[in-house]
């Protein structure tokens, strides 16, 4: 079975989400935000995973675009989270990583499906 590193990225970076969203929530007494962020993070694994059962290129490129789309409001509530002061430079640092880490591979895809459309 072939390994999909942006589905195995994108779950991972799923899980750093709602660990965050349970600090964000019980800690620093935070839900507004932290609940935008939980909703468009993990939405991105979910996106990808739909896009894995596309029955057509069309419907793959699609699902892919939308996950796009989720990282990039993801960078937008962890920046707001991180200006309000509710996260740290180091923690805003490590995940912001990710998320744009995640973002390069998601244009990257978006980019070759299509031109190959």
């Amino acid at each position: 079975m072939k390994v999909n590193a942006v589905l195995v990225k994108s779950t991972r970076f799923a899980v750093r989400i709602v660990k965050l969203y349970q600090y964000l929530s019980e800690t620093k007494r935070e839900t507004v935000m932290s609940k935008q962020l939980l909703r468009c993070g993990t939405s991105i694994g979910a996106n990808i995973t739909e896009a894995e059962a596309a029955v057509s290129r069309k419907e793959f490129l699609s699902k892919m675009q939308i996950a796009f789309k989720e990282c990039a409001e993801t960078q937008y509530w962890f920046d707001l989270l991180y200006e309000t002061s509710y996260i740290s430079g180091k923690e805003y640092d490590s995940v912001s990583r990710d998320c744009d880490e995640l973002r390069r591979m998601l244009s990257a895809i978006t980019k070759t499906t299509k031109e190959t459309l």
